[in-house]
């Protein structure tokens, strides 16, 4: 990706954003445009099986740091699979709120050293360097913003390449 400047990164606000092979519009909620992304149907689907759905439906604003397919495949096998079963809806429904902050936070206000209190209750840290934007978790892990600011009508979405995970 080469280097741009924030504002060639923020999307007019009635401009749209392609993720996954689908266009990301400020008119749909965060779900909505979630579910038109082929790069993001285990998210989806973990959603679903976390019963978030009407949370992130709802009128927010949140932002959403969105692990791809890929990022899900990096856990351990068999991970993704566990977590989705109905005996483990609150563990799962811990992790995706731990990808959930309060409020619409665009890539220009994540600023490097910044501390992020999840949904979820616990924190993310911020580090930046340029027009690059990771996040590290409470566990030590990290993830890259690979697709910032995807705007939806209750909020925006981050695209990331890793699953970030809480110390619960």
């Amino acid at each position: 990706m080469k280097n741009m400047q924030m504002s060639e990164m923020a999307p007019d606000a009635g401009a749209g954003v392609m993720v996954g092979g689908a266009m990301m519009t400020p008119d749909k909620d965060i779900v909505d445009n979630a579910v038109g992304s082929s790069d993001h149907t285990t998210l989806v689907a973990a959603v679903k099986a976390g019963g978030l759905v009407e949370t992130l439906k709802g009128t927010g604003p949140f932002t959403v740091f969105a692990p791809t397919n890929a990022a899900f495949n990096k856990l351990p096998a068999g991970t993704v699979n566990t977590l989705v079963m109905p005996e483990n809806k609150q563990k799962l429904a811990t992790i995706l709120t731990y990808h959930v902050v309060p409020g619409r936070l665009m890539a220009a206000d994540l600023k490097d050293g910044q501390t992020l209190t999840t949904v979820e209750g616990e924190t993310l840290m911020v580090h930046r360097k340029g027009n690059t934007v990771m996040l590290h978790d409470a566990k030590g892990g990290s993830a890259n913003v690979t697709i910032p600011n995807v705007v939806s009508s209750n909020g925006v979405t981050h695209v990331i390449d890793g699953v970030l995970m809480p110390t619960k």
